[in-house]
């Protein structure tokens, strides 16, 4: 269960961001990074594999291990897994947003006001939005990363899956 964090003064105003981040690239990184510097405290809300399976995405990395090393970024003061259940049609993080009540909600560059679920929460609750949060946008995608990757294996093994 998630605990409310207390903002002691605001240096520490909290700052959340959200994602599959399987697996976690450079752009996640630079968005983090980013994030960090509009507050004192950023939270990471990671959604959890149900999540990944809602979404039709295969599973790189078991989301146990995806917290663990987004854990270990300096940037990053506390990761969240998501609570979303097998079969939910709800692939939002407003539970999470309204269980923690950050300042901010930074968003990285394919996010806007209008195709996120959390907008009208945020709206609702006061939180601050910010889009475009790291360097120049959507640098990196994780699904196109997979992909090359899947590519270059089968370039290798001269077409024949290994």
């Amino acid at each position: 269960m998630t605990k409310r964090i207390k903002i002691k003064n605001k240096k520490e105003k909290m700052v959340a961001v959200s994602g599959g981040f399987d697996p976690i690239h450079i752009g996640h990184v630079r968005l983090f990074a980013a994030a960090r510097k509009l507050g004192g405290r950023l939270v990471v809300i990671l959604n959890n594999d149900n999540w990944k399976k809602l979404k039709g995405r295969h599973i790189f990395m078991p989301g146990r291990e995806r917290k663990e090393i987004i854990e270990a970024l300096r940037t990053v003061d506390e990761v969240i897994l998501t609570g979303h259940k097998k079969n939910t049609k709800d692939i939002s993080v407003c539970r999470e947003l309204s269980k923690i009540r950050p300042d901010v909600f930074a968003n990285g560059g394919d996010r806007f006001a209008d195709n996120i679920p959390e907008y009208k929460l945020c709206r609702k609750l006061g939180i601050e939005m910010a889009f475009n949060v790291g360097r120049g946008g959507k640098i990196r995608s994780s699904s196109v990363l997979l992909e090359e990757y899947k590519n270059k294996s089968i370039i290798k093994n001269n077409g024949k899956r290994a």
